[in-house]
């Protein structure tokens, strides 16, 4: 009897287990390198199936030691370009071969592999593929009605977060310490059984990183080198909410029923941003609306009539692309959080499809900030016409976001006027903040209640003084605002005369250019007691890490070794001058010359705490 068996069958077992139970006792086995080459790849990817492939390999030499079996390697290694393109059946063809070539029955557990060797009229054995894993969720009982998540990790003892949405808390769930042998007995089993359920599948699949969707759990499996451990986070939702237990639930229904719209939902890690999306995408479809969700990976919980579609081919843009010629009236984008994100969820927007989609931020304002450079400043509010902030698991501000050609709030020229962003209250119809260009730059301005010293719209005056007249004198600028369109600049005695200008005309200038009246004094005239606006800061609490910006030749730098990839917002004494990406070497890059850099200089000279924060 002569038997070739292909990798499938490897993994298997199903040769030595034949060969235990006598079916196969005195047979040649002919191994092919091409199985050899793929269980190599495989186990140096990580993968345990290459594992249990070698492992049969050395069952198999033991057998033909004790004379049990002859075994025999035949064929060649594949190359690195059939290794590649083994999913397009060139390895599984090299196979088929040999086995004609060498008269051997073709033991495979591939039922394609099966099928087109009898085409081939190759003999073939079709076994079942073994069924790995418990197909069950072995970590399952480490849940309870109000744990969101379970967190364990080599050598440490199991953790939980519990609680309700707002007020979770991560605690020790068990004092045993988990070892290694049975974190890895316990993330293999969860991959197995991901892998045989129908109630599972692998969302992400890469050396030392396994995703999982198991039912309504997704299961994160870290393995080194990726990680020092192996680690195992698993996640659920603890609630499935529906519209009506939010407020504003008739407003909102109203809204998203009116027309196909622009939303995106915000708040902070774990403040149920997600549960509040499965309950708007739960409406929508009940509302005979065709709803689609875009997700990597695909947790959000909903109906089986609402489609869930992940990255195609680990890109959104695919996805998109899809979806524009499915045509759905609305798509739940889950999460939206890098550039091309942005660009992604612009661009069906624009097409014509509703669009919701879900945003980490600590402030609702600061979630339509995140659009501003990734989205052209006019198209906003064509983009996004509602944001939602959801805090401790329920609707905490609602804003409604129009444009208008106006003159800002606090500007008083009529030949400002531009157009301006109008971020509103939806509950009290009360103007929040502005967002438009000024002096070429993009600013959200915050409309005082008239309970602060300075309005935000007074702070951006006095920023704009100072940049101009900071661009002529040499040496300390201070501005002082006198009115909502009178300044008073105080410069140096030898800086006076060439800020003013022959006949005053430099100062005209400026004056025109911002539409307001500057009277230029020097230092000494500054009043007795009178304040600086431009002054250190205080040294207060302070929200995200203290940085010290390098000022070079053509950029602005700012050292984030610990944050490579992250994306983060840079402030200013607490006021938000941008939003990066922390690049590969560690550092965000500002080029000088650009608005941005202009004002984080600004910003330095000025002594101002600069801060970074996890946006």
């Amino acid at each position: 009897m002569k038997i070739l068996p292909d990798t499938s069958a490897v993994i298997d077992g199903r040769v030595s287990e034949r060969v235990d139970d006598g079916s196969y006792d005195g047979a040649t086995v002919y191994v092919p390198e091409a199985v050899v080459g793929e269980l190599e790849s495989q186990a140096n990817d990580g993968h345990d199936t290459g594992w249990d492939g070698l492992s049969e390999l050395q069952r198999l030499a033991d057998l033909a030691d004790a004379g049990d079996i002859a075994l025999e390697y035949v064929g060649r290694r594949p190359t690195a370009q059939e290794q590649r393109a083994s999913y397009e059946g060139d390895i599984d063809a090299l196979i088929r071969d040999l086995a004609a070539e060498h008269g051997a029955t073709l033991l495979t557990s591939d039922a394609v592999q099966a099928e087109v060797a009898r085409a081939k009229q190759v003999d073939v054995e079709f076994v079942e593929a073994r069924v790995r894993g418990s197909g069950d969720l072995i970590i399952e009982e480490f849940f309870d009605d109000e744990t969101m998540s379970v967190h364990l990790k080599t050598d440490t003892r199991p953790k939980a977060k519990r609680g309700a949405l707002g007020d979770m808390h991560y605690e020790t769930i068990r004092d045993e310490v988990s070892d290694e042998a049975t974190m890895k007995a316990w993330a293999d089993d969860i991959v197995n059984s991901a892998r045989s359920s129908p109630d599972g599948f692998i969302e992400l699949d890469e050396p030392g990183m396994k995703i999982v969707q198991f039912r309504d759990y997704r299961i994160a499996v870290a393995h080194p080198p990726f990680a020092d451990g192996v680690e195992i986070t698993a996640v659920r939702p603890i609630a499935k909410t529906d519209l009506d237990d939010y407020e504003f639930a008739d407003e909102l229904r109203s809204r998203l029923k009116e027309r196909q719209r622009g939303v995106l939902i915000s708040g902070s890690p774990g403040a149920g941003k997600s549960t509040f999306a499965q309950a708007v995408a739960e409406f929508l479809n009940e509302s005979d609306y065709a709803v689609k969700t875009m997700e990597k990976p695909r947790d959000l919980q909903v109906g089986p009539e609402i489609t869930q579609y992940t990255a195609l081919d680990g890109e959104m843009e695919k996805t998109a692309d899809s979806l524009l010629l499915v045509r759905p009236d609305y798509t739940i984008y889950d999460e939206v959080r890098k550039t091309n994100d942005f660009s992604v969820f612009a661009d069906m927007r624009l097409a014509g499809v509703g669009m919701v989609g879900v945003v980490h931020a600590t402030r609702g304002i600061d979630a339509l900030q995140r659009l501003v450079g990734r989205v052209e400043l006019g198209m906003i509010p064509q983009v996004v016409d509602t944001v939602v902030y959801i805090e401790a698991g329920k609707v905490h501000t609602v804003y409604d976001v129009t444009t208008e050609v106006k003159v800002p709030e606090g500007l008083t020229a009529e030949d400002l006027a531009r157009p301006v962003i109008q971020v509103t209250d939806f509950e009290t119809g009360r103007p929040e903040y502005e967002i438009y260009t000024f002096n070429r730059q993009v600013v959200t301005v915050p409309l005082s209640d008239g309970n602060a010293d300075e309005s935000g719209v007074d702070r951006l005056a006095r920023q704009e003084i100072e940049r101009e007249i900071r661009s002529i004198a040499r040496g300390h600028v201070d501005v002082q605002l006198e009115g909502g369109n009178r300044a008073v600049v105080y410069v140096d005695d030898d800086d006076i005369s060439y800020v003013i200008g022959k006949g005053g005309g430099r100062i005209s200038d400026v004056e025109d250019r911002l539409g307001i009246d500057i009277d230029v004094r020097t230092h000494d005239e500054k009043p007795a007691g009178s304040s600086s606006n431009s002054s250190p800061s205080s040294g207060g609490p302070v929200e995200g890490t203290v940085v010290t910006p390098e000022v070079t030749s053509r950029h602005v730098v700012i050292r984030m070794d610990e944050h490579v990839g992250e994306t983060v917002e840079v402030r200013a004494d607490g006021d938000y001058l941008f939003t990066a990406t922390v690049g590969r070497g560690g550092d965000i890059q500002v080029s000088r010359g650009s608005a941005i850099a202009d004002e984080l200089e600004q910003a330095i000279d000025r002594k101002q705490r600069i801060t970074v924060v996890s946006a």
